[in-house]
């Protein structure tokens, strides 16, 4: 019996949930029920697909992504753990932490009393994880599918040492038009600009893009939406054990030399990150731990 058999004996759902192989053995979970649909990879426990009942997507994926196993995969949610951005001693190990590249096995699926599905991942862990990151520490991703999509990561600290957290929930969301939507519920906030000539920089009214941006909002409350006037939409955006957001576009020329979000792929993306990040990041004491969280879901204008 393969894997995938396994799999479907253990944690398939009749009718609601079905786990299927792509390119060989990259393997993806379908799900299916009566508010919304969803696919999810085991690599990276990422979700690549969220499209409530009689809506367009939410969730944005690239026409180029990879779905090859070692290949950070362009959109969806991707899962940047345990540390975010650039390691903060060695600039040779991977940006964004290993966890979105690497596999993880569910350990629950479950079909809710509301008509939800729910899915629990844990990492597989491997020795080449210890040798980049020395803690003893198990993660969970929680990933709940049905008129709202939430996602949630557990980290729990099984060693006797405090362990150094910075995370985010990189998710890609699909708009219309970049140049026509707004990130609300972020004015006053002080941000890191990331782009050009940096610095600290205060928000002032929504967010707008029309070029470049890279910023970690900080002290950010718990709840922020895009406003999707093509689309003819709000995403609201409810945030849990964050109090750093992320907004990102690369635009076009940084999209060129990227190769892989497709042909005006920036124009229909904008990622808005519920994070720990920058002064946010977190320490877990020993047997502790620390849940980062966001729920979606779809809002008329």
């Amino acid at each position: 019996m393969g894997k995938i058999d396994e799999l479907r004996i253990r944690f398939g759902l009749a009718g609601e949930l079905r786990f299927q192989s792509l390119r060989g053995d990259f393997v993806i979970v379908e799900v299916r029920n009566r508010h919304a649909e969803a696919r999810i990879a085991l690599q990276g426990a990422q979700v690549l697909h969220w499209q409530p009942a009689g809506a367009q997507p939410v969730i944005w994926l690239s026409d180029e992504a990879q779905l090859a196993h070692g290949k950070s995969i362009r959109g969806g949610v991707p899962v940047c753990w345990p540390w975010f951005g650039p390691h903060a001693s060695d600039a040779s190990l991977p940006a964004h932490g290993y966890a979105r590249t690497t596999l993880w096995a569910p350990v629950q699926a479950e079909s809710l009393a509301d008509g939800s599905t729910e899915l629990v991942f844990e990492i597989e862990p491997r020795p080449e994880h210890r040798s980049i990151w020395p803690y003893e520490a198990r993660v969970r991703n929680r990933v709940r599918v049905g008129e709202s999509l939430r996602v949630e990561l557990i980290t729990v600290n099984e060693s006797s040492a405090p362990l150094p957290l910075s995370q985010a929930l990189h998710t890609y969301f699909r708009v219309g038009d970049i140049e026509s939507v707004e990130v609300r519920g972020l004015d006053g906030c002080d941000y890191f600009d990331k782009v050009g000539a940096g610095g600290r920089k205060r928000q002032v009214g929504p967010v707008t893009i029309a070029d470049e941006v890279d910023r970690i909002y900080l002290d950010t409350g718990p709840k922020c939406q895009i406003r999707d006037p093509i689309l003819g939409r709000r995403i609201h955006i409810a945030c849990e054990g964050s109090r750093s957001t992320v907004v990102w576009n690369p635009w076009q020329a940084k999209a060129d030399r990227m190769g892989d979000l497709g042909k005006d792929g920036f124009r229909r993306m904008l990622c808005v990150e519920t994070a720990n990040a920058a002064e946010d990041a977190r320490v877990v004491a020993p047997g502790e731990q620390h849940r980062l969280a966001a729920e979606y879901r779809l809002m008329p204008l």
